[in-house]
C-alpha cells in the first residue's frame, strides 16, 4: 500500500495535519477553562468543532464543483493563516476568538473530508481502497493517543498560543504533502443535481441508490448511535462499577485506541477476503458483547471490552467508506462522502445528550445490557441475506 505514492503521500498528510488538530482540539478546552473558569464554555469548544457536521451534505457539495486536490491545498493553507489569530486570546473578554476559529476549524474539517474521500477514490487503485481506509483509520487513532499528551504538555509550558501554532504548522506541512500527489482530475463539469435541492438531497438520493453502500451506511449510522449510549456510561462504569477515579477513562480510551490503530492494519486484507457485510457485521456484533460485557463491575472485564470496541466499531466505519467511495459516482462523490459521514457520525453526538439523561435512570447495569442487545440485531440485519427482506432499509 504504502508503495503507492500518492497514498504515502496522503497519508502523511493525515499524520501531520491530525496530530496538530488533535492537539488543538484538547488544548482549546484548556485554555477556555483558564481563562473564563467556565466547565459549560470549556464543554463548549467541543461543540464549536462538531456545529458544521449537520451541515456536511451542502458543504461537501464544494468538492463536487471544484477540484478536489487544489481544494485540500487551499482549506489548509487557510488554516495555517487563520490560526495565528489565536495569539490575541489572552482574557476571558477574547474567548469569543477561539470560538470563531473552532467553528471555521470544523467547517474546514468537513470539507477537507469530502473532497479527501472524493480525491482518494481518483488517486488510488480500487482494490486498495479499504487498504487505505484501514491505514487512515490507523493514522488518526495513532495521532490521538499520542497528540493530546503533547499537546497538554506544550499548553502547560508555553499556553494556548503555542498549540495554535503548532497546528498551524501542520496544516501547512500538510498543504505540501497534498500538493506533492500526482492526480489527474477531470475538469467538474455541470451540476448533476441541476440545481434541484443541491447537497443534501442529492447525496441521499445517490446513496438510496446504490444497494451496496446504503446498507452500509445505515449499519454504521445505527452503530454510532450506540457508541454514544455507550460513551455516556463510561463514567459511570469507571465510577460506580469499578471504584475508579474518573482519571482511569483515560486509560480506557487509551486500550480503545490501542485496538482501533490494530483493526486499520489488517482491515484491508480482511476486505479481500471477506464481503464488506460480513466484515462489517462481525466488527458490529464484537462492539455489541464487548458493549453489553463492560456492565460487569471487573476490571480485566471493562479493559477488555475497551479492546473490543476499539477492534469492532471501526470495522463498520472502514466497509461503509469504502463502499461509497467505490460505488458513487465522481461528480457526486463529494457530497455523498459528506452525507453519509453526517449520518455515521452525527448520531453519536446526539446519543451522547441522550445517554447522559439515561444513565442517571437506568444505570450502567441496565443501559449497556440493552444497548449490546440492539447492537447485535443491528448486526445480524446486515449480515442477512438481501433476498430475505426485500422491502428492508438494510
Amino acid at each position: 500500500m504504502l508503495r503507492d505514492r500518492n497514498a504515502g503521500l496522503y497519508l502523511a498528510g493525515v499524520v501531520v495535519s491530525g496530530f496538530g488538530s488533535s492537539a488543538m482540539w484538547l488544548a482549546a478546552g484548556v485554555w477556555t477553562k483558564s481563562l473564563t473558569g467556565s466547565d459549560s464554555l470549556a464543554a463548549l469548544t467541543v461543540f464549536a468543532l462538531w456545529a458544521p457536521a449537520p451541515a456536511g451534505p451542502l458543504l461537501g457539495a464544494v468538492a463536487d464543483r471544484v477540484p478536489r486536490r487544489p481544494l485540500l491545498i487551499g482549506c489548509n493553507l487557510a488554516m495555517a493563516g487563520l490560526l495565528p489569530l489565536l495569539l490575541a486570546v489572552d482574557s476571558a473578554d477574547r474567548i469569543w476568538v477561539l470560538f470563531c476559529v473552532l467553528f471555521v476549524h470544523g467547517a474546514s474539517g468537513v470539507v477537507q473530508d469530502a473532497a479527501e474521500s472524493a480525491l482518494v477514490a481518483t488517486a488510488i487503485e480500487p482494490r486498495l481502497l479499504g487498504d487505505f481506509n484501514g491505514l487512515r483509520m490507523t493514522a488518526n487513532e495513532g495521532m490521538k493517543l499520542l497528540a493530546p499528551l503533547a499537546g497538554a504538555a506544550l499548553y502547560a509550558r508555553f499556553g494556548g498560543g503555542s498549540v495554535a501554532l503548532l497546528d498551524a504548522v501542520t496544516f501547512a506541512v500538510a498543504a505540501g504533502f497534498f500538493a506533492a500527489m500526482r492526480v489527474r482530475e477531470e475538469r467538474p463539469g455541470p451540476d448533476p443535481a441541476r440545481r434541484r435541492a443541491p447537497g443534501m438531497s442529492e447525496g441521499v438520493r445517490a446513496l438510496r441508490g446504490s444497494a451496496v453502500a446504503r446498507p452500509l451506511v445505515l449499519a454504521a449510522s445505527a452503530t454510532m448511535l450506540l457508541a454514544g449510549l455507550n460513551g455516556a456510561a463510561i463514567y459511570a462504569v469507571v465510577d460506580r462499577g469499578l471504584g475508579h477515579s474518573p482519571a482511569y477513562v483515560g486509560v480506557l480510551y487509551a486500550v480503545q485506541g490501542a485496538g482501533s490503530v490494530l483493526i486499520g492494519l489488517v482491515a484491508g486484507p480482511l476486505l479481500r477476503r471477506l464481503p464488506e457485510r460480513v466484515f462489517a457485521a462481525a466488527g458490529v456484533a464484537l462492539f455489541a458483547l464487548a458493549v453489553a460485557a463492560r456492565a460487569l463491575p471487573y476490571d480485566a472485564v471493562v479493559l477488555a471490552s475497551a479492546a473490543g470496541v476499539g477492534i469492532g466499531l471501526p470495522c463498520v466505519l472502514i466497509a461503509a467508506l469504502t463502499a461509497v467511495q467505490r460505488e458513487i459516482p465522481a461528480p457526486l462523490l463529494g457530497r455523498t462522502a459528506a452525507t453519509a459521514t453526517t449520518l455515521m457520525y452525527v448520531p453519536n453526538a446526539l446519543a451522547l445528550a441522550l445517554g447522559a439523561g439515561l444513565i442517571a435512570l437506568a444505570g450502567p447495569a441496565v443501559l449497556l445490557p440493552v444497548t449490546g442487545a440492539a447492537g447485535l440485531l443491528v448486526a445480524l440485519a446486515l449480515a442477512a441475506p438481501r433476498r430475505s427482506c426485500p422491502t428492508a432499509p438494510w
